[in-house]
C-alpha cells in the first residue's frame, strides 16, 4: 500500500471529497467539553495534583471536592502514589480534576492457558495478530467476581477485564463484560446486510490500551484484510459496512450526549468477536462497533472502569 499512513489517507480523502480537514477530537455540540490528561504523578495532595505529561510538561491541576480516584479499587485522590501513571478527566478547560484512574489497564483477549496456583491464577491470552500474547494474573480475591461473569476459564473462550499494572504485571480486578457463551471462532452471523440508507449504526463502544493512550483514534472491526494487513479482521455480529484506514468516524455517546470525530487508526479484529451489550444507560444493540483509545473514551464521557457506553457511529 503506497499510502498506508493514516494521517496521509485522511488528508487525501478530505481533498478528494471536499471535506474540511478538522483535527480529531470532541465536538462542542452541547455542554462543557471534557479533557483527558495523562502522565505520571509528581506530587499529590487533597486539593492539588502535579503531573508530568508525555510531552514533558508539568501540569498543576486543582482537585474538585467531589473528585474520585481508582487504582484497583476506589480510593481518595490524595492516597494515589507518586509515580503512578494516571488518566485524568478534567473540567473547566482542563484545570479542574473530576475523576482519576491510576495504573489502569484493559485485558482483552482469547484464553490460551490457565495456570492455577494455590491462590492466584496466571492466564495467558492471545490479544490479536497486532498485539500478540499477554500473561496476566487473577488475584484470588478477584477471582470470584470474575468467574461470575466469566464462567469458562478454558482455552478458546474470550476474556475481558479491567485491571491495574504493578511492577510490569497486569492484575485483573473487574470484569469488563459478561463472557460470550461461544468460542472466539464461532461468532454469530450478523443480521441482513448493511443498508446504505442508514446514516448511523448503534452498538457498543469500548476502550483499549492497545491503542496509544494519548491518540485521538479508533479501531474498527470491518476493514478489508489487505488494507488492514490483518487476516482476522472483517468479523462482526453487527451489520457494519466495510471502511478503510484513515476514514473519519462520528462517534456519539448516547448516554452522555457527547460526540467526537475520530480517525480509524487500527483494525478492531478482536473487538468484533464480542457479540455483547452495554448496559450503562438502557441496553445497547448487540456487538462492539468501535474501540477507542483511553483519552478519546474519557473525553466522550466514558468511565474507564465501566468499560463501555452505548454508541451511535457514522461517517464523519
Amino acid at each position: 500500500m503506497p499510502y498506508h499512513s493514516v494521517d496521509r489517507r485522511r488528508v487525501l480523502t478530505a481533498a478528494a471529497l471536499g471535506w474540511a480537514l478538522d483535527e480529531p477530537g470532541a465536538i462542542a455540540d452541547s455542554g462543557e467539553l471534557l479533557q483527558a490528561i495523562t502522565g505520571e504523578i509528581l506530587d499529590v495532595s487533597p486539593h492539588l495534583i502535579v503531573v508530568d505529561t508525555p510531552e514533558g510538561r508539568e501540569e498543576r491541576l486543582v482537585i474538585a471536592p467531589w473528585a474520585t480516584a481508582w487504582r484497583g479499587e476506589a480510593i481518595a485522590p490524595a492516597d494515589l502514589p507518586v509515580g503512578a501513571h494516571v488518566i485524568i478527566r478534567a473540567l473547566r478547560s482542563g484545570r479542574v480534576v473530576d475523576r482519576i484512574w491510576a495504573d489502569i489497564t484493559r485485558i482483552t483477549g482469547v484464553i490460551q492457558s490457565v495456570d492455577s496456583g494455590p491462590k492466584d491464577r496466571t492466564v495467558e491470552l492471545y490479544c490479536g495478530p497486532h498485539r500478540g500474547r499477554r500473561a496476566i494474573v487473577i488475584p484470588y480475591r478477584a477471582s470470584g467476581r470474575l468467574r461470575v461473569r466469566h464462567p469458562q476459564f478454558e482455552p478458546g473462550y474470550l476474556f475481558d477485564a479491567i485491571g491495574v499494572r504493578e511492577s510490569g504485571t497486569a492484575y485483573a480486578r473487574l470484569p469488563a463484560t459478561s463472557q460470550p457463551p461461544y468460542r472466539w471462532t464461532a461468532v454469530p452471523r450478523p443480521p441482513a446486510g448493511y443498508n446504505s440508507v442508514q446514516s448511523r449504526i448503534s452498538g457498543t463502544a469500548t476502550w483499549s490500551d492497545a491503542l496509544d493512550c494519548d491518540e485521538q483514534g479508533a479501531a474498527y472491526p470491518m476493514l478489508e484484510r489487505s488494507d488492514a494487513d490483518c487476516e482476522e479482521t472483517g468479523v462482526s455480529c453487527t451489520g457494519l459496512p466495510y471502511l478503510a484506514l484513515g476514514s473519519m468516524l462520528n462517534v456519539r455517546n448516547v448516554c452522555a450526549g457527547r460526540t467526537s470525530i475520530l480517525p480509524i487508526v487500527a483494525c478492531g479484529c478482536l473487538a468484533g468477536r464480542f457479540c455483547d451489550r452495554c448496559l450503562e444507560c438502557g441496553t445497547s444493540p448487540r456487538g462492539r462497533i468501535v474501540e477507542l483509545s483511553a483519552t478519546a473514551f474519557v473525553e466522550l464521557g466514558g468511565d474507564l472502569t465501566k468499560g463501555c457506553f452505548n454508541a451511535r457511529v457514522g461517517l464523519g
